[in-house]
């Protein structure tokens, strides 16, 4: 089931995350790789994970897809929560900053994403990811395409 199959009225972007989070739900993904939407508001995002085994790479430490992902869905839902009900969005561009690596015992790990600009047809957003102590692991910015649904 979609955000959007959650309610029979069309709903903005803030009210499909909204309800999405208080049902439960959170994107498949994130039960693949072990992290969850946490916190949603206009404009912002969060989400929360665990790195592990489950997401290293061959050299010993947690994959850089692994921060990418945490960070673009960050960006991405904070976009999504200042759309209107009949809006959509695409990710065009995601640049990463590797500051610090990750390994299965790094522990919890949190995105924060944040809307920068939202015009038209084009959004910006900036998210980083930080361990429990706030030491930051990576940050990214976003370019974002809005379209019509």
């Amino acid at each position: 089931m979609s955000v959007l199959e959650l309610s029979e009225r069309p709903l903005s972007g803030l009210d499909q995350l909204r309800a999405w989070l208080e049902s439960g739900r959170q994107p498949a993904m994130g039960d693949t790789l072990g992290f969850r939407l946490v916190e949603i508001e206009e404009g912002r995002a969060a989400f929360e994970g665990t790195p592990g085994l489950h997401v290293y790479n061959p050299i010993g430490s947690v994959h850089g897809g692994y921060a990418a992902t945490l960070l673009d869905s960050a960006c991405g839902c904070a976009v999504h929560s200042r759309l209107s009900a009949t809006q959509a969005f695409t990710t065009l561009e995601l640049k990463v900053a590797y500051h610090k690596a990750m390994r299965a015992d790094t522990g919890p790990v949190r995105a924060e994403g944040r809307v920068i600009s939202l015009g038209r047809r084009a959004a910006f957003a900036e998210a980083t990811l930080t361990d429990s102590a706030g030491r930051l692991l990576a940050s990214a910015t976003s370019t974002l395409l809005v379209m019509d649904r």
